[in-house]
């Protein structure tokens, strides 16, 4: 595989999870990239103490790795949440009081886009209820985004895997998207375009590619079946990855895949040395 189009990151979430946090970045440095994206690294708080984000920020740093992706508080992830901004009572309050962490803790390391998970549906409570709890808390982290000259990211994720979360079809994202930059004005609302999810779904990669490609400020990728680094399944994704090049989108490339029984060092050798940092 060349990607000679493509400018990867290393999703440190889900990639040398073998470490602690603050050693990952430098592992990644290790193997060659020098741009990085986050879950929400803190699941039990959406306002750490300063002095982890401040050594968050320092283990960046030192290892000469730029976040270019960070999800705002998505609840227990990994487990059995899909994010909070949808969910009414503490989970909502808890999204909100992580907007400003967040966002300037992303300003303190140049990181440029936010992801903001739905949340799963709740028993007992309205759809439209939900739905409309999300816009008002999707359109305070999109103004938190911008104020740092950031986009905010919706995301598809995939039925199987996430039966009660609502945005699992790519036009179910995009309408959420259009709505957001409808309700700000700001136009920093894009698609969050992961390969993995939407194979998971059943979708035509291709055609969501040709329709959304203008609308999307980030893709995540791993294989299918197995979630697994890149010809460990059947996505034929360096195609994908071309025709998402000649469909205009210039962005990065997260691998956010699972590196299977080795470390994860030992899972890239899909992807040439030459192409790993960031160009």
């Amino acid at each position: 595989m060349g990607h000679p189009d493509q400018r990867f990151d290393v999703n440190l979430s889900i990639l040398f999870t073998e470490l602690p946090l603050l050693e990952r970045p430098a592992a990644a440095a290790a193997a060659g990239f020098t741009a990085v994206e986050l879950w929400w690294p803190w699941i039990e708080t959406p306002t750490p103490p300063q002095t982890e984000l401040d050594a968050l920020k320092k283990a960046l740093d030192d290892a000469g790795t730029q976040l270019v992706g960070l999800n705002f508080y998505a609840g227990q992830l990994p487990g059995p949440d899909r994010g909070a901004l949808s969910v009414p009572g503490a989970e909502s309050d808890r999204f909100r009081a992580n907007i400003d962490v967040a966002a300037d803790f992303a300003a303190s390391v140049g990181c440029k886009a936010l992801n903001a998970l739905y949340g799963n549906r709740v028993e007992g409570v309205d759809p439209a209820v939900q739905d409309e709890l999300a816009l008002e808390n999707l359109v305070l982290a999109a103004r938190a985004a911008d104020r740092i000259g950031a986009v905010l990211l919706i995301e598809t994720l995939n039925e199987p895997e996430s039966p009660r979360y609502p945005l699992v079809s790519a036009p179910a994202g995009i309408e959420v998207v259009d709505k957001v930059n409808s309700a700000t004005g700001l136009g920093n609302a894009r698609f969050l375009l992961d390969l993995y999810h939407l194979s998971m779904n059943g979708e035509d990669l291709s055609q969501v590619i040709a329709a959304y490609a203008g609308k999307t400020g980030h893709v995540q990728i791993a294989d299918n079946p197995g979630r697994g680094a890149p010809g460990t399944g059947s996505l034929p994704l360096e195609q994908l990855l071309d025709e998402l090049t000649k469909a205009g989108y210039d962005g990065w490339v997260g691998l956010e895949y699972k590196p299977g029984d080795r470390p994860s060092s030992e899972s890239f050798d899909w992807l040439p040395a030459e192409a790993r940092a960031a160009r």
